[in-house]
Parts: C-alpha cells; sequence; structure tokens
C-alpha cells in the first residue's frame, strides 16, 4: 500500500513538536507516495520502525492512502483484493486461525513453520535482526501467526509462500 503524508502530517513535520518520535520522523519523511509501506519498513527496521508505528501515524491523521489510486491489500492467500475503506487499508494482512486448513493442529503448524519463518527473517540479515528475534520468541502458533504479515512485508509475498502454506494450509 502507498501512503502520503497529509497537510496535518506536514504540518507535524514542521512543527518538530508533534506527535512524532524521531525514530517515526525518520520514518515518516520516507512516505513520499512512491514507495510502499512494505519497502519503508524494510528500509527502517533496523531503527525498530514496525507496522504499529504506520498504524499510529494513520491513526493520527498524519499519513492516508494516495489519492487517485485504488488502495489493494494481499489477502492470507496471497491474492491481492481491493480495499474499500481506510480501515481495510489499514488492515496489512489477514491472517487465518488454525482451525482452517488441512486439519493440522496448531501445534503441528508451528513445528512445520518455525524452520521456515527463522530461515526466511536471517536472510533479511541486519535490517531484518528484530524481526528475527521476534521469530526465535515465538514460543506457540499463535505467536508466529502474529509475526506473519509483518514476515511477509519484509521478505515480500513470492518468498512467503512457503511459510503460509506451512502455517495455513
Amino acid at each position: 500500500m502507498v501512503l502520503v503524508k497529509t497537510q496535518a502530517g506536514q504540518d507535524a513535520l514542521k512543527d518538530r513538536h508533534g506527535s512524532l518520535s524521531s525514530r517515526q520522523r525518520s520514518a515518516f519523511i520516507l512516505f513520499d507516495g512512491k514507495r510502499t509501506t512494505g519497502e519503508i519498513l524494510a528500509a527502517t527496521a533496523a531503527m525498530g520502525i514496525t507496522q504499529d508505528d504506520v498504524q499510529a501515524m494513520i491513526a493520527q491523521g498524519l499519513l492516508e492512502p494516495m489519492a487517485g489510486k485504488s488502495a489493494t491489500g494481499v489477502t492470507a492467500a496471497g491474492k491481492p483484493v481491493l480495499l474499500t475503506s481506510l480501515a481495510d487499508a489499514t488492515d496489512l494482512g489477514t491472517v487465518a486461525t488454525a482451525g482452517e486448513g488441512s486439519g493440522r493442529s496448531p501445534k503441528e503448524r508451528y513445528q512445520a513453520a518455525y524452520p521456515i519463518a527463522t530461515e526466511l527473517t536471517a536472510g533479511l540479515g541486519l535490517r531484518g535482526f528484530r524481526l528475527n528475534l521476534a521469530v526465535e520468541g515465538a514460543g506457540s502458533f499463535d505467536d508466529l501467526a502474529a509475526l506473519a504479515p509483518k514476515i511477509r512485508e519484509a521478505v515480500g509475498d513470492a518468498k512467503f509462500e512457503r511459510l503460509d502454506k506451512a502455517l495455513f494450509d
């Protein structure tokens, strides 16, 4: 999803006394209408910028989806979907539950997905360091499923497909 600064966002950037922390400010500058949210999160991962920071900037009215372009998202199956509202646009990943799919238990899904998630995030190098630590700290299917949207954003849909199948098939 491509986000741009709102007028309130521009004012907060100029003001320097707004609600933006210094690290959020660094990421906020990158929202220029050319880069996707995933690209910006990947570029600022080393600073600790997460999807939660982006959600906070959207909630504060500092960022909005780019006008004139349809906002699109991706379902857990990796299929693009047209987003119909700002609420949809801020949901960057719909994650299936353990009960859907092949009938494997959450424990079996976790055991299959954990090595894949670790491999994907370790392959990101320093920019994925925090995400890799979060994956290594995930002790259950639910923990790993909660990290799935962040992993998808960091590695892209093509690489994420293996993990998606292991978690949610």
